[in-house]
């Protein structure tokens, strides 16, 4: 699965010298210890690109993060920020803000304080933080809160607080470290887009870590895949999506994840077959692959079905709207044709 360590990953006008707001990795390795932690990354984010990073834990997304904020020196390789290596820059001269998951707010100063904290201490005028402020408060519909402390808000308020913290420095890279990972279902959809419309807004590079691959999907104008290490694949959402360059991409790209059939258990020549749950049709009476229901999840919008078949084991099948099956129930399943996947021994997509 692993791609060669020396691949470039392009962004749409990559390169040195591009940019403001451009960044460029180069052969970037971090080891802690014996243990490598990044295997060489090598990648290109152009002025203004929403890329998220995402993968499993333990992957070197938010080590990579760290990284590219000066938080973690790297072992070898360099970051470059609109043409200049900052490898050895200290994190407060890069041009980077960093939203990090917990906040991090001081709880004894008010929001407004918090905010212009950073300002303060560079030695920005008065007025000018000012300036700022009352800008990013408007945006993030802070106006009200400005006089509050954390304590008095809650965690989507806290979370714009931080937010507005970064806004404020005017950087040339925003870097998110996880920041919906401690909110709530529904906190976290709102303020995913609170952060959809920042970036339309500001027009600024956004480097965003996530685990999550629905936020990936709904926030990223470029997904970088990571894996032990190595990237995986880069490309748009829905690129990533049709057609991924492997099998752990497959599989992690997409909800519920693709299904993995074994070939020979379908005849195939290849290792491998997989088929998303949204491209499979049900029928109670005919189909490839003979199943029992094992058990149906009702989601309202959707039905999600697991069936263990024959021919291609245990198997999960998304349906639109709501589809009445009993645990025990025989129903037939059939790949829709021309949206299957074929991987070879080695993971790799055979096109």
């Amino acid at each position: 699965n692993e791609q060669p360590s020396r691949t470039r990953w392009l962004g749409r006008k990559a390169g040195k010298g591009s940019a403001v707001g451009s960044l460029n990795i180069e052969n970037v390795k971090k080891a802690f210890g014996p243990v490598e932690v990044l295997k060489g990354i090598d990648l290109d984010v152009s002025d203004g690109e929403f890329v998220v990073f995402v993968g499993p834990s333990g992957c070197g997304k938010s080590t990579l993060l760290r990284v590219i904020a000066g938080l973690e020196d790297s072992t070898s390789g360099r970051v470059v920020i609109d043409g200049q290596d900052v490898s050895t820059t200290p994190p407060a001269k890069r041009g980077i803000a960093m939203v990090f998951q917990t906040y991090a707010l001081y709880p004894h100063l008010t929001v407004r304080s918090n905010m212009g904290l950073g300002l303060k201490q560079i030695g920005t005028p008065a007025a000018e933080i000012d300036k700022r402020i009352e800008a990013a408060s408007a945006m993030l519909s802070l106006k009200p809160y400005l006089e509050r402390r954390p304590a008095e808000l809650s965690g989507g308020q806290r979370q714009r607080v931080a937010i507005g913290r970064a806004v404020v420095r005017e950087p040339k890279l925003f870097l998110f470290d996880e920041p919906l990972s401690n909110l709530d279902a529904a906190l976290r959809v709102n303020t995913r887009l609170e952060i959809a419309q920042l970036h339309r807004r500001l027009k600024a590079t956004m480097i965003y870590v996530t685990h999550d691959q629905v936020e990936a999907m709904t926030l990223a104008d470029k997904i970088v895949v990571l894996n032990g290490g190595r990237i995986e694949q880069v490309g748009r959402p829905m690129e990533l999506y049709n057609s991924p360059a492997n099998a752990f991409v497959a599989g992690f790209i997409g909800s519920p994840k693709m299904n993995f059939i074994e070939g020979g258990r379908l005849g195939e020549s290849v290792s491998t077959v997989g088929v998303r749950p949204e491209h499979i049709l049900v029928d109670p009476a005919k189909g490839d692959w003979k199943g029992t229901v094992v058990h149906a999840e009702h989601l309202g919008a959707d039905t999600n079905l697991y069936l263990d078949c024959e021919k291609a084991g245990l198997i999960t099948v998304r349906l639109f709207g709501v589809y009445e099956a009993e645990p025990g129930a025989t129903l037939y399943a059939t790949p829709q044709p021309g949206r299957t996947y074929r991987f070879d021994a080695d993971g790799r997509a055979v096109r």
